[in-house]
């Protein structure tokens, strides 16, 4: 190599990047570690000042009350749940049904009665029922209905409500007419390119047995639903810890906002329907219509549900589907709200 073309190589001590600029120095383990103890000393300050708080004491009061009220049911409706799915093949509904659609549309709403479940498994089961046949409108009408008018269901609205019989008489009625309703709006106005057809297996998974099946439905649908009763919990005992009962007084005078703020707060709370009846009394700043309204639209419309609905169904389905279920819902529950409550 010539003079000329000799190069120089960079000095050890000096990082540069790319560009030939130097390189900013990295911070050392010890200074990352003081840094994380100062945030944590501030955290736990703040979150000592926090925990002192009687705000505080109230809302963990509210939440626990919540959970420990509302997992018996859970618990009890998701075994059952699993049970039905691992045990029951889906073509026994299938027999059962009218052939008529129209006639089928009932039956299948009123078959929720007799089938406990949570709205998590609500909609496995439908998807499990078109596959084998049955009409997309009955299928739909007990999509609705099972997780709302089960027995466990109304056994924990009777106990969170209790003295008031006429709450579980209400929820009952408003669910079935809802689910109903839509069986039948559906007949009518549903398009075959909004509803993307369930694909999957016909029978139970080759080389499964049902008891293991049936351990991992249980499993699986009691974690998720669990999980979301322990965040509507939170969310429930924050709404009633940071919002005064003189806040939800201001609806009294609007009885249609009122409804429509309880069926909003149904659907972002997103709360199992085994244990929103628990929630529900707890909000009591709103009128007994608005309560029901937040138990019917709950099971039917909410996050969750929309979420399994477009993985099932398709987001065309979902989205027309959810908004036409929280209009019928709420028209139901002022129709029964007001002749019962």
């Amino acid at each position: 190599m010539t003079e000329g073309t000799r190069t120089t190589a960079p000095h050890r001590g000096a990082a540069h990047d790319d560009g030939g600029l130097p390189r900013r120095p990295r911070p050392s383990a010890g200074s990352l570690a003081v840094t994380a103890g100062l945030l944590a000393v501030l955290c736990g300050s703040v979150a000592q000042h926090w925990f002192a708080l009687p705000a505080f004491g109230a809302w963990r009061t509210l939440l626990v009350a919540i959970v420990v009220q509302g997992i018996p049911f859970l618990l009890l409706g998701t075994v059952v749940s699993a049970a039905i799915g691992a045990f029951v093949p889906a073509r026994v509904f299938a027999r059962v049904l009218p052939r008529n659609p129209v006639l089928a549309v009932p039956v299948a709403g009123a078959a929720g009665v007799v089938l406990p479940g949570c709205e998590c498994a609500s909609v496995p089961v439908a998807s499990s029922l078109m596959r084998r046949g049955v009409t997309p409108a009955a299928a739909l009408a007990f999509l609705l209905s099972a997780p709302a008018v089960n027995p466990v269901v109304l056994v924990s609205t009777a106990i969170a409500f209790p003295g008031m019989p006429e709450m579980v008489v209400a929820r009952l009625a408003a669910s079935l007419a809802t689910s109903v309703a839509m069986g039948w709006l559906w007949l009518k106005a549903g398009r075959e390119e909004w509803l993307r057809l369930p694909k999957g297996p016909l029978g139970h998974a080759p080389g499964t047995s049902r008891l293991s099946e049936f351990r991992r439905g249980l499993q699986h649908d009691f974690l998720h639903a669990g999980g979301f009763l322990v965040v509507g919990g939170m969310a429930a005992a924050t709404f009633s810890v940071l919002v005064p009962p003189s806040v939800l007084r201001l609806f009294d005078d609007s009885p249609w906002l009122a409804v429509l703020v309880a069926a909003l707060l149904a659907v972002l709370l997103a709360v199992c329907s085994e244990a929103d009846a628990f929630v529900a009394a707890s909000f009591t700043g709103f009128s007994p219509t608005a309560r029901l309204a937040f138990m019917v639209v709950g099971p039917m419309v909410d996050t969750k549900l929309i979420a399994l609905q477009t993985g099932a169904f398709g987001r065309a389905f979902a989205v027309r589907f959810s908004i036409a279920t929280f209009v019928v819902a709420v028209l139901c529950c002022v129709l029964v709200g007001g002749a019962l409550l």
